[in-house]
């Protein structure tokens, strides 16, 4: 018997004692392939050992250093380390504890530093579950459903969702940006627009890429109307999708980056990068929080920064994103119930239909608990969560991509 909310569901039935790199093992030691990653945290894999080594020894040292009382080696190190990958120019950092807060501080201080009061979002968005954070959010109603009314001042523009318009990538992008200038002529002006926030990658709808041509678009039209652009990159980046950061596939630079989930391999840390000149724009106080920038979670992300680097991660998840995308588009040749294979990197989605075009939310669960029984965790996604996602470490191996796709060929041709 536990008291947890009856609200907080989860996707599969195990209860996870300790992790070991990809894989998951309960009480009675039972273990499964994790290709979810916690949804994308456990980048470096679970327990990585320079991770936990990093963790134990700041325990011993200090715990908890509250930021805007005093500062701490760890918090300074981090945005030092931070610096060093982030676009040129974004040369300060705030921390917070989770994507959502991190969400918020960004659009606080877009409007602080502009004065504007109005934000544009990019349909089947998920920018997090706070009110600020949900008001920009449409990936499904899960996230705003019951609690409105939601923050004033925000409006949504089309995303280029090129399966769902059935157009090639250029199309898309140009319907798109053709919507949103008519967006900033009907309903949110320029001159009271602070910033359009965009996933490059979007991941809760469907792990859409954005084309590089519609991002290009977002910067021209941001330059031209002094409009500040904001990648949330909190599950696409950090190595995910093959490029540090997502939106260096369409080589464009946006003015406020937001960083979490890969951030500190698990430990509870988030992060907006900024211009000095654009952060000092912001009202004094208006960042902080309690548990911001924690000594343990810093210490294991300058770790986390550590593994990333010394194991070439980013690289690897750009080759080992090819192979897992060349295994799952044999699958879509020979079932007819996988309609595409989308995404970037090791963030891959596989849609799941009914017949084309037709989204089959149950089919996915199926999937997904035979896979379970059968020793793989996957997660689901998309607005009938029709897509199965795979989301494995940066640190998972071939044999074990390999191990996890035969898995899943096994249930789609024992489970039809």
């Amino acid at each position: 018997m536990h008291h947890l909310s009856p609200l907080l569901v989860q996707s599969s039935g195990i209860c996870a004692e300790r992790g070991e790199g990809s894989w998951l093992f309960d009480a009675e030691g039972h273990r499964w392939l994790d290709f979810t990653s916690g949804i994308g945290v456990t980048a470096t894999g679970h327990c990585h050992p320079k991770v936990v080594a990093a963790a134990q020894e700041q325990v011993a040292r200090l715990v908890h250093a509250q930021y805007t009382t005093v500062t701490h080696p760890n918090m300074l190190r981090l945005s030092d380390r931070l610096s060093e990958h982030l676009p040129a120019g974004l040369d300060a950092v705030a921390f917070s504890n989770s994507g959502s807060e991190a969400v918020e501080t960004a659009i606080r201080l877009a409007r602080h530093a502009t004065g504007r009061p109005n934000l544009i979002a990019f349909q089947g968005g998920f920018h997090g579950r706070t009110l600020a954070a949900a008001s920009l959010t449409s990936s499904t109603t899960k996230v705003r459903s019951g609690w409105g009314p939601m923050m004033a001042g925000v409006f949504f523009a089309p995303f280029p969702h090129t399966y769902l318009y059935g157009w090639d990538e250029e199309a898309t992008s140009t319907f798109c940006l053709q919507q949103l200038d008519q967006l900033l002529m009907t309903q949110s002006p320029p001159g009271d627009t602070a910033a359009l926030i965009i996933e490059p990658v979007q991941g809760e709808f469907g792990y859409y890429p954005a084309p590089a041509s519609f991002l290009a678009g977002l910067r021209e039209r941001c330059d031209r109307h002094g409009i500040l652009l904001i990648a949330d990159e909190i599950q696409a980046g950090y190595g995910r999708t093959g490029r540090f950061w997502s939106h260096e596939h369409a080589r464009i630079q946006p003015d406020m980056v937001v960083t979490a989930k890969g951030l500190a391999s698990g430990y509870p840390l988030s992060a907006v990068a900024a211009a000095k000149g654009l952060m000092a724009q912001g009202r004094p106080g208006s960042q902080g929080g309690t548990y911001g920038a924690n000594a343990v979670s810093c210490a294991a992300a300058l770790a986390t920064l550590d593994v990333i680097e010394e194991e070439d991660l980013v690289n690897q998840a750009a080759e080992h994103g090819c192979y897992l995308r060349e295994r799952l588009e044999a699958l879509v040749q020979k079932h007819d119930d996988i309609d595409e294979v989308r995404g970037k990197g090791l963030m891959l989605g596989i849609e799941m239909v009914r017949a084309p075009g037709q989204p089959d939310g149950e089919r996915a669960q199926t999937l997904l608990s035979r896979c379970e029984q059968a020793g793989l965790l996957l997660l689901r996604c998309g607005t009938h969560g029709q897509v199965v996602r795979w989301l494995p470490p940066l640190t998972a191996s071939r044999q074990e991509i390999d191990l996890a796709v035969d898995t899943f060929e096994d249930a789609l041709e024992n489970s039809a």
